[in-house]
């Protein structure tokens, strides 16, 4: 650059050869700089950018990452390679103040969208553990938090879901990674689990019989584990069997099942006289009257 006092000094040149020859040597460096660190740039730029994204991908790649967390690793590192290409291109072209200032903005800018958007990067961070250890995927129904939903989509920034009622549900993945999230279709096999109330005058064996065929005639119900009865408590009103069925998550609906389990127990208890009582209190005790007035009809006066 040509400092303006001198100008001032020397006064506008009146020709284009008094220029030339007053100011030809800065004008020639200011063009061969500016040329060295284009090139520079450029050089820098393409090698560092092929190398830190080839990199990058076989890195990614080699852990069994998702295609959607090698993609945004492979954006970082091109966005590391054109920040880096232009600082030692400026380096090279010995633009010292202009690398020292564009240190310090990039510092600041960087502080500044660290607090701005600490949320959304703790977002993005989760997306990346969610999408790398895999705790569900899609299709699969998860419970988290007091909720629960049918996985649809999972995204770097959030996890879209869909409910049992048809609606989308919009969850942002450090609500995930942040707490327990309970996944009923992990597994090969599933268990289904129902209380039966039945009469403490009834007969438990032929209850137990009644929940083990019905239970074992249900389509999708595994015989192997075979399903169980047993007895889990004693009510104030009623003996308590636990049927317990077991299906495969990913074939059979444990809601289906469960709701077509209590409706043929109970159609059978009926059918058998195996009452299922509610809960109910007998008040025991006494009644005396000490004293009562004569009743007299009344007078036709």
């Amino acid at each position: 650059m040509i400092p303006s006092a001198v100008v001032l000094q020397q006064g506008l040149p009146t020709s284009v050869g008094e220029a030339v020859s007053r100011y030809g040597d800065a004008i020639v460096s200011f063009v061969v700089t500016v040329v060295i660190f284009v090139v520079s740039f450029v050089v820098i730029y393409l090698v560092a950018r092929s190398v830190l994204v080839r990199l990058t991908k076989r890195a990614l790649g080699a852990r069994d990452f998702s295609p959607a967390v090698v993609s945004l690793g492979s954006s970082i590192a091109a966005g590391v390679a054109l920040i880096g290409g232009f600082a030692l291109a400026a380096a090279v072209a010995g633009f010292g103040v202009i690398l020292a200032a564009f240190a310090t903005l990039a510092g600041a800018l960087a502080l500044a969208v660290g607090f701005a958007a600490q949320d959304l990067i703790a977002n993005f961070v989760a997306g990346v553990f969610i999408l790398k250890d895999k705790p569900f995927d899609v299709g699969d129904y998860i419970e988290w938090n007091g909720n629960s939903g049918i996985v649809r989509d999972i995204q770097l920034r959030v996890t879209k879901l869909d409910t049992f009622d048809n609606e989308l549900v919009t969850v942002p993945n450090s609500d995930l990674a942040n707490n327990a999230v309970t996944n009923p279709v992990a597994n090969d096999t599933r268990r289904v689990t129902f209380d039966f109330g039945i009469d403490y005058g009834a007969d438990i064996e032929a209850a137990r019989s009644i929940i083990l065929e019905e239970g074992a005639a249900i389509e999708g119900v595994l015989a192997d584990p075979e399903p169980a009865a047993p007895v889990t408590a004693l009510g104030d009103s009623a003996v308590v069997l636990n049927g317990r069925l077991w299906i495969d998550p990913r074939e059979t609906s444990a809601g289906g099942v469960t709701f077509e389990l209590i409706e043929r127990v109970k159609e059978r208890f009926d059918a058998e006289g195996i009452g299922m009582p509610y809960p109910h209190r007998e008040l025991v005790g006494s009644l005396s009257i000490d004293s009562a007035d004569p009743v007299t009809a009344p007078s036709d006066d």
